[in-house]
């Protein structure tokens, strides 16, 4: 009864994420602005409980048990899993002082604030102490969990375990030479009509839109909620209970539709672990203390990003569904059809917003940012010179510069959220993303013709039995041998890009 008894503290732990998480979701979407202070301090305090939880002497006793109770079992076993996962939990935030976890959750809260009004008044001064504190911390948390090469690998390893700087250097490089020949052909062609997309959509028809097409991918509306947030996201609290945010601009459409389609994919994961998993360590990510199911969150990423790139932003999809996105908006779409639509939501142009970024120049974005947080990780750049270089850098990427700080360094929530190191998730994602879609193609022959169709059941019950179902039970290169046959490799991604 070893393992039941492990199984209970980390249940109860469980519950104790999805409530700081129900936090999180309300300080981004319902929150009034006058509560930051204190709600930062109900999600610090909750954060501590949560460690204290997973290393204290009666969950560590439970833990020890359980070990010598799997052991006889072979290497891969299921139950072994699950105990080294616990164990490599403990391990680590053994490593950590409970005040260093506490001051980072605290920053959290109070950092987003921060953000939320730097942001709207474009005013990087106002950010600015909260990023040096979290830089900081991030640097203090990364020498306590050790690293072999650069304090970054770290802090990428609690997003992405396995990658490195040294790894992202590499598969950065292919992908920077693969793209560029892509992007530079794509630009040379004579560019789609988009003057359609930025008329007026008022928020209420847009988030309607928004929520059809979440249900039409199967987003369960019934185990979660669609709402407005400055910065789109998804938050679990267990598969029951799944919730997305979109973001709206009254005089650009694109963002509300591809944010809620991009969101639903992290949902229908979330969504679709296994029931068992519910309050297990396959449904919480017990080393970074957030209630998450996937595997990594490059395997997440996977998730959205097929879901809006692969198929939202088809010809077929848009064959399709078009005529409902004219009905809702006539007058802006008078004298438009499916194919002007979807050339105009293709179209590559190099943009200052990573979120509206086309699928060529997306990972640019992605690089700058990973270079700029090793920078402030290793100290070769200060968190006051991070505007200029952010201005440098996309001048560099995609010979752009931002012209306020709310188009440069403030567009993202991630360093408010303390999420130093989660960045290339989102390339990885894409090239995961890739690899599925070519595998699942592969192994379906009739998938493209489902698609076409709008039956997007086979693609799901492809995901569901080789991606959703496991949760954290497979590493993300486990899952990809398993479903693809190899590990993360680029080439289904360029091969995708060079296709569309």
């Amino acid at each position: 009864m070893s393992l039941t008894a492990l199984r209970a503290r980390i249940a109860s732990l469980n519950d104790v994420l999805c409530a700081t998480s129900l936090l999180i979701w309300d300080s981004r979407t319902m929150m009034p602005t006058g509560g930051a202070t204190t709600r930062a301090s109900q999600i610090a305090t909750l954060t501590r409980v949560a460690r204290d939880m997973l290393t204290a002497p009666e969950t560590l006793r439970a833990l020890e048990a359980a070990e010598a109770e799997v052991a006889p079992m072979a290497p891969d076993a299921q139950d072994r899993r699950e105990v080294a996962q616990v164990r490599h939990a403990a391990d680590l935030h053994l490593r950590v002082s409970p005040a260093l976890i506490e001051r980072r959750a605290m920053l959290r809260g109070l950092a987003n604030a921060a953000w939320v009004e730097a942001r709207a008044k474009s005013e990087f001064s106002i950010f600015l102490p909260h990023l040096e504190l979290t830089v900081a911390a991030a640097r203090e948390y990364a020498q306590a969990i050790g690293y072999a090469a650069h304090p970054y690998d770290a802090l990428i390893s609690l997003y992405e375990p396995g990658e490195t700087c040294a790894s992202l250097a590499a598969l950065f490089g292919k992908l920077r030479t693969g793209i560029a020949p892509i992007l530079a052909a794509r630009l040379a062609r004579p560019a789609a009509r988009r003057d359609f997309l930025f008329q007026d959509f008022p928020e209420a028809d847009q988030l309607r839109m928004a929520r059809h097409f979440a249900d039409l991918l199967d987003y369960d509306g019934n185990r979660g909620r669609l709402d407005v947030s400055v910065h789109p996201f998804e938050i679990s609290l267990t598969r029951h209970d799944v919730r997305i945010t979109t973001r709206t601009r009254r005089n650009y459409l694109p963002p509300a539709l591809f944010g809620a389609m991009h969101e639903t994919g992290h949902a229908l994961y979330e969504q679709n672990v296994r029931p068992e998993f519910t309050r297990t360590v396959f449904a919480s990510d017990l080393v970074g203390l957030y209630g998450v199911g996937g595997t990594s969150f490059g395997a997440h990423e996977s998730q959205s990003r097929l879901w809006e790139n692969h198929v939202g932003r088809s010809r077929g999809f848009w064959n399709l569904h078009f005529p409902a996105l004219q009905k809702a908006f006539p007058a802006a779409m008078a004298g438009v059809d499916a194919a002007m639509f979807h050339a105009a939501v293709t179209q590559p142009e190099p943009g200052l917003i990573r979120t509206d970024a086309d699928e060529l120049t997306y990972d640019f974005h992605i690089m700058l940012r990973v270079e700029c947080e090793a920078g402030l990780i290793d100290g070769s750049l200060k968190a006051r010179d991070v505007p200029a270089f952010w201005a440098q850098s996309m001048q560099n990427h995609l010979g752009l510069t931002p012209k306020d700080d709310a188009l440069g360094c403030l567009q993202d929530i991630h360093w408010s959220s303390g999420m130093i190191g989660s960045f290339c998730s989102y390339t990885i994602g894409n090239v995961m993303a890739a690899q599925l879609m070519q595998a699942a193609h592969a192994q379906n022959p009739r998938l493209g013709e489902a698609l076409a169709c709008g039956d997007y059941a086979p693609l799901r019950g492809w995901l569901r039995e080789n991606i959703w179902q496991h949760g954290r039970s497979f590493t993300r290169d486990e899952l990809l041998l398993k479903a693809t046959g190899q590990t993360l490799d680029p080439a289904a991604y360029l091969a995708y890009l060079a296709a569309t």
